[in-house]
């Protein structure tokens, strides 16, 4: 079942569109490398596209209707928004749900010390990283400082074309005859993931002068002192903007493609989606490379609360209903997927697996070897899905992550099939995933965004 490349159905002309709308996404996931920055930048969108604060709509008393547009947003981290249809919303609901958390180094409550004239933070590795990629990078620090008085602090260093970056140093390769000994797992160690940060001394200290020099500096900058740390989010990522990748700047290079390229194309998708009957829905949340945990994860009641809100104001709700709507719903576990990488060929089993240039990849299950931990689509959903792709001239191709023993992996699916709802894996194919700089094709991220387009509008 060879599916076509989707280049090719689109003329020149057509092409600028791709290219354009790669542009736009570019410029997002280089100015929202957190969680907190994805959220403030979707309400920001949203707020253009004429959506209104729930919790707002709450306070005023105020009821909602068909065509209502509104949103709600979970300590700074998870969004939900809705476009109320036609139909009552105890019918089921259409749901994108994404993630906006990514792999990255989280900087400890109590991290900078001083040694041998180097001043470092310690680091903790945030979801599934090779540790061995994350050294010799340019770095940057992203973030918020949260002061005991109830000021909030965003800290953003290494992005500007004149910040400093900082960055881990990696042992030179004419001592490294025992590191390089050693498997992959422990060619650096969790430990070393130290960020260097300065080694300017402070005049006239005697005791830990460049560490002195380094916290005057965050003083005079951001009325820092050491003990804010303890009350600090500030995350390490990579620093620098997306760029495009290969001489037809066919494809995009860049950071926290998984999966805030499907954040960006669903919320996209719904900002771009009329009225309808269904009630349409992007979910996009936190904490997934860790399990989906947390007040801020999926595993939260945040997206439920909020539906129970959102019944209560177009005097629809009861325990009942809110049930019938959760179980009538249908969804796509909007996440990326693993591209076929002919450098390693032999860990991907290619008759099953999603390419570069195809379109939109569907993962009937995901899981590992036989299936453990999955959300498996049934045929009839799936069936029901080829049919809206097909009739709205959608590129999209079925795939699996990798061969059956190699791995595996998993998504929020499983969390919103306990609803009872159909949810299948969705997304755009990447290589690179997990790596400091991901790699996506440009004409799978417009496609995605056609596809769940049509999903949303979909009855």
């Amino acid at each position: 079942m060879e599916r076509k490349n989707a280049w090719k159905k689109y003329s020149d002309e057509d092409k600028n569109n791709v290219f354009t709308f790669a542009d736009e996404y570019k410029t997002f996931i280089s100015e929202c490398k957190t969680e907190r920055e994805c959220v403030k930048k979707a309400v920001e969108l949203a707020k253009k596209a004429g959506y209104r604060d729930l919790q707002e709509i709450i306070a005023a008393n105020e009821t909602l209707k068909a065509g209502d547009k509104v949103y709600a947003v979970n300590m700074k981290k998870a969004i939900v928004l809705f476009n109320i249809g036609s139909e009552p919303i105890s019918t089921g609901m259409n749901i994108l749900g994404a993630h906006i958390d990514s792999p990255r180094l989280d900087i400890k409550q109590n991290p900078m010390y001083e040694d041998s004239d180097l001043v470092l933070l310690d680091t903790h590795y945030y979801g599934g990283i090779k540790k061995y990629q994350w050294v010799t990078l340019p770095l940057a620090l992203h973030g918020v400082i949260a002061k005991n008085d109830g000021t909030i602090v965003d800290v953003c260093i290494g992005e500007d074309e004149n910040d400093p970056v900082v960055g881990i140093s990696d042992l030179l390769i004419h001592l490294s005859a025992d590191q390089l000994d050693k498997k992959a797992a422990k060619v650096i160690e969790g430990e070393n993931l130290d960020v260097t940060l300065g080694n300017m001394p402070l005049f006239g200290e005697e005791k830990d002068a460049v560490k002195a020099n380094v916290l005057k500096l965050l003083k005079e900058k951001y009325d820092f002192e050491e003990e804010d740390f303890m009350s600090a989010e500030i995350e390490i990522v990579p620093a620098g903007k997306a760029r495009d990748l290969g001489l037809d700047r066919s494809m995009v290079a860049g950071y926290g493609h998984d999966d805030r390229i499907c954040a960006y194309t669903s919320l996209l998708a719904l900002l771009e989606t009329e009225s309808s009957k269904k009630t349409s829905v992007v979910l996009l949340v936190d904490k997934e490379e860790v399990g989906s945990i947390g007040a801020t994860g999926m595993q939260s009641r945040f997206f439920e609360n909020a539906v129970a809100e959102l019944m209560d104001r177009v005097g629809e709700y009861s325990e009942l209903k809110l049930r019938r709507a959760l179980a009538n719903s249908k969804m796509l576990s909007s996440d990326v997927t693993a591209a076929f990488d002919p450098n390693y060929a032999g860990a991907y089993e290619k008759k099953n697996s999603a390419f570069f240039g195809k379109g939109l990849a569907f993962a009937k299950y995901t899981g590992a070897r036989g299936k453990s931990g999955c959300n498996d689509a049934n045929a009839e959903f799936v069936a029901w899905l080829r049919n809206v792709m097909d009739e709205n001239d959608v590129a999209y191709q079925m795939a699996e992550l990798g061969k059956v023993d190699q791995g595996g992996g998993g998504t929020i699916a499983y969390i919103l099939a306990e609803y009872g709802m159909e949810v299948i894996d969705c997304g755009v194919a990447l290589q690179n995933m997990h790596a400091p700089w991901e790699v996506a094709s440009k004409v799978d991220i417009y496609e995605t965004m056609r596809g769940y387009k049509a999903f949303l509008m979909a009855e």
